[in-house]
């Protein structure tokens, strides 16, 4: 093994640790939460404040990125992380739980603050591996890297599934916080020990700014196609984010928490099923026709999977989404880190990030509200059984089912309008040029040193 396939590897494994660690925690406080209070609105303002905050924080991370050497922002996002989980647990030694679980209140935004800095800084460490894709391996494999990618996120997030829901329920939030301070601790000791054979941090176009929204913006706008692609995942993310916050208390209408965190953690596999064919077939040679394919059967799935209230039914259509989810990111990874020049990766992942990202909390903190106290009360009146029934069946989550039904339908027709458009053949073209329009070999370009 070469050494920038040992990096790689080693990258991969102390992503699993560090996937691990955040996941572990923030699936809990979402548990926990929803578990304590029976909120709605509760679950859906800590999603949303989740997605604003890593859209707000997407480009200055990208900017930090194409800044400093990649092992650098790491261990210093990990280092970041360790802190604000144990400042959380202090503060949960010392507060009452019932301030903490006043939702709205200064304790409840407090000690989820913590929780979410923790979550949101790892987002750096996402846009560093993106990177160290392109820095690593060549042109040719990082589809399949990109699947090993997805695998290693799918792995975290199907332990972390499981035993979040078991941890809560079962040891209760202390021991559960003490856990995650103890992950993070032990990711960042793996870390320090992962070499990255980076070359001197050059910058061609000069050094970028703190927080470059312009330099990003010009190197996203210098390939055809390209803004629309984001735009797209951009419209996709906004119907998403209905799923982000009604699909934990969906779920938890139908089976305890502990049952339901280990299911999803089954379906997780999915989602490692999917990146493995990634990572072994690749994904051709028009990935981006890969993304919109995946789209088409994601969107088909999430319109009719909550068409009636059974646990099998959500079962069998998270299975096939999470599937094909990592087919959909690996495509759109693998077009970036082929279109846009090495040096700019960082800031073009930071705002392809922001504007995806930042379309989620719009929803989550939108429907939240709108399910609880107009969709989900009417669904169950008569009236509304009346009218959405036939369609729907009955119980007691048919107001979800309902917004489920309408996002799906949506997001369908939007990815069967893209196959039509201009930046579909323009983004392909540029895709498939001969002439390699990326590279992670920055060293004849008249460098400007950090």
């Amino acid at each position: 093994m070469d050494v920038k396939r040992r990096s790689f590897v080693g990258l991969l494994a102390n992503t699993l640790i560090a996937n691990v660690t955040t996941s572990f925690l923030w699936f809990a406080l979402v548990f926990w939460v929803y578990l304590e209070t029976r909120s709605v609105l509760a679950n859906a303002l800590l999603g949303g404040a989740y997605m604003l905050l890593v859209a707000v924080m997407a480009v200055p991370f990208g900017s930090w990125v194409d800044r400093k050497r990649k092992k650098q922002v790491m261990v210093v996002a990990t280092t970041v992380t360790a802190v604000a989980f144990a400042a959380a647990l202090v503060f949960f030694l010392v507060v009452p739980t019932a301030h903490i679980l006043t939702v709205g209140g200064v304790a409840f935004w407090v000690f989820s603050s913590l929780v979410l800095i923790g979550a949101v800084v790892e987002s750096a460490r996402a846009i560093t591996l993106s990177t160290c894709v392109t820095l690593l391996v060549d042109e040719p494999e990082r589809a399949k890297a990109n699947g090993q990618v997805g695998l290693v996120n799918g792995l975290g997030y199907a332990i972390t599934s499981v035993f979040s829901g078991l941890a809560v329920g079962m040891l209760g939030m202390q021991v559960t916080m003490w856990i995650a301070v103890g992950l993070t601790i032990a990711s960042l000791l793996h870390l320090l020990t992962v070499s990255i054979p980076e070359p001197e941090v050059l910058h061609p176009d000069g050094v970028p700014k703190p927080v470059d929204f312009a330099g990003a913006f010009q190197a996203m706008i210098a390939v055809p196609g390209l803004t629309a692609l984001v735009l797209f995942s951009t419209f996709n993310n906004l119907l998403g984010g209905a799923f982000m916050a009604l699909l934990d208390p969906y779920g938890l209408t139908l089976v305890p928490v502990e049952v339901w965190g280990v299911l999803w953690g089954v379906l997780s596999f999915g989602f490692m099923v999917g990146s493995v064919w990634v990572a072994r077939k690749g994904l051709g040679t028009k990935p981006l026709r890969a993304l919109l394919l995946a789209n088409v059967a994601m969107w088909s799935i999430a319109a009719v999977f909550t068409i009636r209230e059974s646990i099998w039914l959500l079962a069998v259509g998270v299975l096939i989404y999470m599937a094909l989810v990592p087919v959909a990111e690996a495509a759109e990874q693998t077009v970036l880190q082929k279109v846009v020049p090495y040096a700019k990766q960082g800031r073009v992942f930071g705002l392809a990030q922001a504007v995806e990202v930042a379309a989620a909390p719009l929803t989550t903190f939108a429907i939240g509200p709108i399910a609880e106290f107009v969709i989900i009360p009417y669904m169950n009146t008569d009236a509304g059984r009346a009218q959405f029934g036939w369609l729907l069946g009955e119980g007691q989550a048919r107001g979800i089912a309902l917004v489920f039904l309408i996002a799906g339908l949506l997001g369908l027709i939007l990815t069967l309008g893209a196959f039509a458009t201009k930046s579909y053949r323009w983004l392909t073209e540029r895709y498939e040029a001969p002439e390699p329009v990326a590279s992670a070999d920055v060293s004849a370009a008249d460098p400007q040193r950090d």
